[in-house]
C-alpha cells in the first residue's frame, strides 16, 4: 500500500478502506432440530400432534400480521417483479424518506424463494402413539418478506424474513451507509455518489467512521428491528425457551478505494493493471495475496478473468476457493480493490459476528497485498502515445495533412539534417536543405526531387515541428521540434539499429576496446548520445 501512495500520492485526492456489503443470517438456535420444534409445541403449547395445519397456523398469524402492519402504516406492499432489482425499484420511497428526515419501515416486498423449513408426515407402520409424526427439515419455496428500512446508526438496511418455521432472517446492510450517518451526526461535510465516497473535508474523519463498525453496533440494531418486525412470539414463549437470534456472517464483501484528482489516470492505469494481471498472476502469486497455502487439494480454482459488465465496464476478477480479489473503475472518479468471500473458513475465520474486527484485518491485509503487486506491476514509466499523435492526420480546410510514420525514410533523412545544420541563425531555405540532403545521403536529384522536399516541410508545419524565420522562406525546428527529431532519429540508431543489426555490429567489451584517440572519442560521443536518451526518456 506504501508503494501505491508513493507512486500516484501526487494524482491521489483521498483513499480509504471499508467493509462494503455484508450478508448477515440470524437464527434462533432453539427452533432449528425437529426435537426442538416437538418440545416447543407439545411441551410449551401443549399441543400433543404436531400436523401440517399447526405448523401452517404459525405462517398464517405472520401473514395476517404483515398486511395488517404495512395496511396501518401505509406502507407499500407488493410482490417483486421478475428481472427488476429490489434495490432500484425502492429507491424512490428512500429517497422520500431521506428528504422528511425519517426513519423506520419504507417498503415491503414479497417473494417466493427457497429456505429452510420442516415437514410433518404420518408414519406409514402403525405406531403406539397416535399424536406421533415424523418431523424432518426440508428446503421448500414459500413467501418471504423483504422489509426495507432507513436505520438512524446503519443507514438504509434490508432484512429477508422467512415466513415458516424455523423463521429465519438475512440481514443485508452497508459499511458506506453507516459511515455516512457517522459524518452526518459529527457534521463533517462529505460528497458520496451511489456507493463511494468522492469528497471529505477531514480524511482522517472518514477513515475513523469506517473503523468504527463494531458487532455491538450491528446487534444492537439488528435486534431492535427484529423485535419489530419478526415473527411474534408471545412472553409465555420467551420464558419458556431462549429466543435470542445468532448472527453469523454470509458474504462479505472489504473494499480499498482509490479516488483521483483527474479521471485522466485512472483508465491508463486499470488498462495497464488488466494486462499485467491477467498475464502475471500465476497460482503461486494468488495464493500469496489470499493468504492461502498452495497444495494438490487445494478446493475451488485459482484463476484470473476480466470480464465486461455493461457497455464500458470492465471488471477485473482474481478467483481463489470461494473469495473473489476484484477491481474495477467507477464514474471516471475512483479505483475499486475489493475482496469478496463468501466462505469465510477459507480464510480461517469463524463466522460469527463477534469476530467482525479480525475478518476485518484478514480482508484489509489480502487488498493491501493486491494494491502492493498492483503498484509493484505499474512502476514503470507512463505510456508516451508520442508516435501514436504524430501518425494522424491533422485537418487543414478541406483537406488532411498526413501525419508522420516512424518508419517514413525520407522524414528521417529530413530531420536528421535539421537536427545537425539547423544552427544557422538566419534559417535554412529549402533548396540549402535539399542539397544538404543529397550530398548527406549521396542521391540524385531525380530521387529526392525538390517538391518532395517542400511536401515533407509542410507536414512538419502542420505538427508544429518547423516555423518559418521571420517573413523569409527560411526554416528552423521549434522546441518541440528538436526533441521529437532527436526521438525519431535516436530511436531508429539506438532501438532500431542494434536490433536488426545486433548479430554483426557489437558494443565492444572494455577488454578488446583500442587504446586510440579515434576510438577514444567515438566512445565519448556514443555515452552522449545515450545521456541524450535517457534525458529524453526521464
Amino acid at each position: 500500500m506504501e508503494t501505491f501512495a508513493r507512486l500516484f500520492g501526487s494524482l491521489l485526492a483521498l483513499v480509504y478502506h471499508c467493509f462494503d456489503r455484508i450478508v448477515i443470517l440470524g437464527h434462533l438456535p432453539l427452533l432449528t432440530r425437529p426435537q426442538n420444534i416437538v418440545h416447543f409445541f407439545r411441551d410449551i403449547h401443549q399441543i400433543k400432534t404436531i400436523s401440517k395445519e399447526v405448523l401452517r397456523q404459525r405462517t398464517d398469524d405472520y401473514h395476517r400480521w404483515v398486511e395488517a402492519f404495512a395496511r396501518k402504516r401505509k406502507i407499500p406492499l407488493e410482490w417483486a417483479e421478475k428481472g427488476v432489482r429490489k434495490e432500484d425499484y425502492v429507491r424512490p420511497q428512500l429517497r422520500r424518506m431521506e428528504r422528511r428526515q425519517q426513519f423506520g419501515v419504507y417498503f415491503i416486498l414479497k417473494s417466493m424463494e427457497l429456505g429452510p423449513s420442516f415437514r410433518s408426515a404420518v408414519p406409514r407402520f402403525p405406531v403406539d402413539d397416535p399424536h406421533y409424526r415424523i418431523l424432518a427439515r426440508q428446503r421448500s419455496r414459500y413467501t418471504h418478506y423483504y422489509f426495507d428500512i432507513r436505520d438512524e446508526v446503519l443507514g438504509p438496511i434490508a432484512l429477508c424474513v422467512g415466513s415458516f418455521l424455523p423463521f429465519s432472517i438475512t440481514y443485508y446492510l452497508n459499511g458506506h451507509s453507516f459511515m455516512q450517518r457517522e459524518l452526518e451526526r459529527a457534521g463533517v461535510p462529505f460528497r458520496k455518489d451511489d456507493n463511494a465516497f468522492l469528497w471529505a473535508a477531514d480524511p482522517k474523519a472518514l477513515q475513523a467512521a469506517a473503523d468504527r463498525l463494531s458487532p455491538q453496533i450491528i446487534r444492537q440494531q439488528l435486534d431492535h428491528w427484529t423485535w419489530g418486525v419478526g415473527p411474534r412470539f408471545s412472553q409465555k414463549d420467551r420464558a419458556a425457551i431462549n429466543l435470542s437470534r445468532h448472527y453469523s456472517l454470509q458474504p462479505v464483501e472489504y473494499c480499498r478505494n482509490f479516488v483521483f484528482r483527474r479521471n485522466f489516470p485512472i483508465h491508463k492505469l486499470f488498462e495497464r493493471s488488466c494486462d499485467l494481471g491477467l498475464f502475471r498472476l500465476s497460482a503461486d502469486k494468488l495464493s500469496q495475496m489470499f493468504g492461502f497455502r498452495l497444495h494438490k487439494r487445494l478446493r475451488g480454482k485459482l484463476a484470473t478473468v476480466l470480464e465486461k459488465m455493461e457497455h464500458g465496464h470492465h471488471v477485473f476478477r482474481a478467483c481463489g476457493k470461494n473469495a473473489v480479489l476484484r477491481m474495477y473503475e467507477k464514474f471516471s472518479t475512483f479505483l475499486r480493490l475489493e475482496v469478496l468471500s463468501n466462505n469465510l473458513k477459507d480464510f480461517g475465520l469463524k463466522k460469527s459476528l463477534d469476530n467482525l474486527q479480525t475478518v476485518r484485518q484478514t480482508l484489509a491485509a489480502a487488498t493491501d497485498r493486491f494494491a502492493a503487486f498492483e503498484a509493484q506491476a505499474l512502476d514503470v514509466h507512463v505510456d508516451f502515445p508520442l508516435f501514436q499523435r504524430l501518425a494522424l492526420p491533422i485537418p487543414a480546410g478541406n483537406s488532411k495533412i498526413p501525419g508522420i510514420k516512424i518508419h517514413d525514410t525520407r522524414m528521417l533523412r529530413l530531420m536528421e539534417v535539421l537536427l545537425h545544420r539547423g544552427t544557422q541563425l538566419g534559417g535554412w531555405r529549402s533548396r540549402q536543405i535539399h542539397q544538404a540532403i543529397l550530398f548527406t545521403f549521396q542521391l540524385t536529384a531525380d530521387r529526392y526531387t525538390l517538391t518532395q522536399l517542400r511536401y515533407d516541410l509542410r507536414k512538419l508545419k502542420a505538427h508544429a515541428l518547423l516555423q518559418r524565420e521571420g517573413q523569409h522562406y527560411a526554416y528552423r525546428l521549434t522546441d518541440k521540434g528538436i526533441r521529437v527529431a532527436l526521438m525519431f532519429v535516436l530511436f531508429h540508431q539506438r532501438v532500431c539499429g542494434p536490433l536488426a543489426n545486433s548479430l554483426f555490429n557489437r558494443t565492444p567489451t572494455q577488454l578488446h576496446i583500442p587504446s586510440t584517440h579515434l576510438q577514444a572519442a567515438f566512445n565519448k560521443a556514443d555515452a552522449a548520445i545515450q545521456r541524450v536518451v535517457d534525458l529524453l526518456a526521464a
